[in-house]
């Protein structure tokens, strides 16, 4: 592919250009630029960038835009949210979690081993949750309906829909192994859907190559500056720097891991089912009596083994690569992994089908093992995972970082507690559905043994962990109130206010001490992650020792202790099936309710922002279309009308202008200034992704970039500065708190109370086209008519 026009340093004056990117939420051109009439300057109808329609052609006539820079809105919203069907994404949390926690690793100096053994450690954690998720749809159709229901004459006769399977009828599907065969359909089609989701959405973001831009000879490469997997080298403070690690020019570009990690996890998905299937039946034919020669059971034993062995290798062995586009494909591993996978299924259920007239299934599917062993694995796992972290965090520590390095970790545990909560929720509601009026597990009254032991204790220690969690709650409300009360005299004598109002004093100071809790966050997260880590424990402890579910684990106790045991046993199998439709009826609300996108959208965009690094299933990462877009259109426009702009982010969209920013060329560059509001940059990004955004990233991208502000208030939850110390002889970044509101009480000037905006409308600000207007005198060269206009207001509105 040829390499785009490179973008020529403009050696006189030109047009001046505002791009205008939303946040959280999204927001239509119309919004954006405040005009009814627009137009699609290029892109199509999921992302695009549009101008007023009367200001097409603006670069032609200049005269026009004396008072301001032209206004143009990118639009991405479509990228995350669109019909109510992208909800079921939700299901998809535990794996977007766990590729969250890929990118959080400490910011280090070297280090190379301790930077793989991270990436690997991470991939083996997601590797994890897709043989969880499988063998949950196995334990479903395969123990629960096939081999316990089917097999069951009190739950098959109650339920015709599965008739042709029943014992009872005595009919070609009645034997289990045939039961079986047929039941593996439903987690086979699940791990297939997986496969195309991901391939769908990976041709529509990874495979897409984006452009190259010439760079001249003498520019630093990202080769020299950045920090990845492969390397481990980051830049020491101080250094000269073009970009930091999202520079990179192979960072938007994920095909070739997202193609290796599909094929594994898509064959882990298989072998999975070919296990649950095929040996069931080769434990029967080691049994006496079974026509069927035990040597075919340990071929297909052998064989699975031997696969299985293969996905663990290449999982293990090749991380990311971001040095440069890397366009190769390895078709032996994407293309004959998941194929030799699958005719091993085949294998398992041809084996599985054979006659065997005297198998009869009683109990339930040896799954106890298989859950207790991945339970056990991800333990350990994530133990591994702190070790690392608190290594390189110890080797090059920033104080910034969220938990001292072990956010990934942290998140990491979340995700494998949000794969248990889903996994056992659904299967402790099939078994409930299932049982009639018994309690899974309990014995007595229940059609069927129920689900395996261990997931019963896992759903019991649910209500536990939410009662270690009020404490913490209870502190942080209690402080916040706190914080409020100590706040209202400096509210009072900032806006120099000679009648104070309490309300009012009480409504202010309510909302910078609550938009002060997002800073609490990292440490109820640690609480949280290392509360599930020991209950996790407990939970496996207790069903290895007993054998039971905890209700009649605890027969024969206090009868207070009985009771704790059935109520929690109980309370968890419902609070678990409950997460599972709390996630799905969030979701759906997300999609169709713009206050609620706006509420949980934040977290989100924030996990959907990173590349596939450590799951192909991972929802896909918008900003592999997004930030190559938003690079494109500010080369081309500077490059072909040699003249200024300003690139303007607000909340999420301001990561994604400094990621842009980050991709541009030395010649673009110099002609672009960034400005941000309500900028999680720092006070999210910075602290839990300290490799991409701590500290020495972001003072390079104060270097690198013409000029840079930050707009920020006291009253967001979100936004707050991007540069905490800066740098000697830098540019000055970050302007605020802001005064939010505007003003404290009723004037002549303000009739009406003025709102606390929070993250919302910074374009309101006055502030907001001072700063502008300075941004772009700071651009050199200046354009005359441009120099003594007067500042105008906003080009549009800022989204939530």
């Amino acid at each position: 592919m040829p390499p785009a026009p490179r973008a020529e340093a403009a050696q006189s004056g030109g047009p001046a250009l505002e791009l205008l990117v939303h946040g959280v939420g999204g927001a239509t051109p119309q919004e954006m630029l405040g005009d009814p009439r627009t137009t699609r300057i290029t892109g199509d109808a999921t992302a695009a960038v549009y101008r007023r329609t009367e200001d097409v052609g603006a670069e032609q006539h200049p005269e026009r835009h004396r008072d301001g820079p032209v206004a143009e809105a990118y639009c991405w919203s479509n990228l995350t949210s669109g019909n109510g069907s992208r909800a079921l994404w939700l299901l998809l949390l535990p794996f977007m979690v766990v590729n969250l926690a890929h990118w959080m690793r400490p910011a280090t100096l070297g280090h190379t081993r301790a930077v793989r053994l991270y990436g690997v450690l991470v991939r083996l954690l997601a590797l994890s949750l897709t043989v969880l998720l499988t063998a949950a749809a196995c334990e479903v159709a395969l123990d629960l309906v096939a081999w316990q229901c089917a097999g069951t004459p009190e739950c098959s006769v109650q339920r015709s829909w599965i008739g042709f399977l029943s014992a009872r009828q005595d009919g070609w599907f009645s034997q289990p192994g045939r039961r079986l065969a047929v039941a593996a359909l439903v987690p086979t089609a699940l791990v297939g859907l997986l496969w195309y989701l991901s391939n769908r959405t990976w041709s529509a973001y990874e495979s897409q190559r984006p452009l190259t831009w010439e760079e001249p000879a003498d520019t630093e490469t990202a080769a020299d500056a950045d920090t990845d997997e492969d390397t481990g080298t980051a830049v020491r403070p101080g250094a000269p720097l073009v970009r930091p690690a999202l520079g990179r020019p192979g960072f938007w570009y994920g095909r070739r891991l997202v193609a290796r990690l599909r094929a594994a996890h898509t064959a882990a998905g298989f072998l999975t089912v070919a296990a649950a299937v095929g040996v069931t039946a080769a434990r029967h034919d080691r049994s006496a009596g079974s026509p069927v020669p035990p040597v075919t059971g340990y071929l297909v034993e052998v064989g699975l083994v031997l696969c299985g062995l293969v996905v663990v290798a290449v999982v293990c062995h090749r991380g990311r690569s971001e040095r440069r586009l890397d366009n190769r494909v390895d078709r032996a591993v994407t293309t004959f992994l998941p194929g030799t996978a699958l005719v091993l299924l085949l294998c398992a259920v041809v084996h599985s089908a054979w006659s065997r007239p005297d198998w009869v299934s009683t109990g339930t599917l040896p799954g106890e093992a298989v859950f207790r062993a991945l339970a056990l694995g991800q333990g350990l796992l994530v133990v591994a995972l702190a070790g690392v972290a608190l290594s390189l965090y110890r080797r090059a520590p920033e104080p910034r970082t969220t938990l001292k390095g072990l956010g990934g970790p942290a998140v990491a545990m979340l995700a494998c507690a949000l794969g248990g909560v889903m996994t056992g929720g659904i299967a402790q509601r099939v078994a409930d559905w299932l049982d009639g009026p018994g309690t899974p597990g309990m014995g007595a009254g229940a059609d069927i043994g129920g689900p395996p032991v261990l997931l019963s204790w896992q759903a019991s220690v649910i209500p536990v962990l939410l009662l270690l969690l009020i404490p913490p709650v209870g502190w942080l409300a209690v402080r916040t109130l706190r914080r409020a009360r100590r706040t209202g005299p400096r509210i009072e004598a900032e806006y120099e206010e000679e009648h104070p109002q309490p309300g009012r004093t009480r409504r202010i100071a309510r909302a910078r001490a609550t938009a002060a809790l997002t800073d609490a966050a990292p440490g109820i997260l640690g609480l949280l992650s290392a509360a599930t880590l020991l209950l996790g424990i407990a939970a496996v402890t207790g069903s290895w020792l007993t054998g039971e579910v905890p209700g009649l684990a605890a027969d024969g106790t206090a009868p207070i202790v009985e009771s704790l045991a059935e109520t929690a046993q109980s309370t968890g199998s419902w609070l678990t099936g409950f997460g599972v439709i709390l996630f799905v009826t969030w979701g759906r609300r997300a999609y169709r309710d713009v206050s609620a996108r706006r509420t949980i959208g934040i977290l989100w965009d924030v996990g959907t922002f990173w590349p596939r690094a450590a799951h192909p299933f991972a929802p896909p990462c918008y900003a592999e279309r997004a930030v190559p877009d938003l690079s494109s259109r500010m080369c081309a426009w500077t490059g072909s009308t040699r003249g200024r702009l300003v690139i303007s982010g607000h909340s999420q969209g301001s990561v994604l202008a400094a990621a842009a920013v980050w991709q541009l060329p030395d010649p673009a560059r110099r002609r672009v200034a960034l400005l941000t509001y309500g900028s999680p940059i720092e006070r999210l990004y910075g602290r839990w992704f300290p490799a991409y955004f701590g500290r020495v990233p972001l003072e390079g991208l104060q270097r690198s970039v013409h000029c840079w502000r930050n707009l920020w208030r006291a009253t967001d939850p979100i936004g707050g500065p991007v540069l905490t110390d800066e740098g000697p002889g830098g540019h000055e970044v970050d302007r605020g708190p802001l005064k939010d509101p505007l003003v404290y009480g009723r004037t002549v000037e303000h009739p009406l109370p003025e709102p606390i905006l929070g993250h919302s409308d910074y374009q309101a600000d006055p502030v907001f086209a001072v700063e502008r207007a300075a941004l772009l005198e700071r651009l050199s060269p200046v354009v005359p008519q441009q120099a003594g206009g007067v500042p105008q207001g906003s080009a549009g509105r800022s989204s939530g």
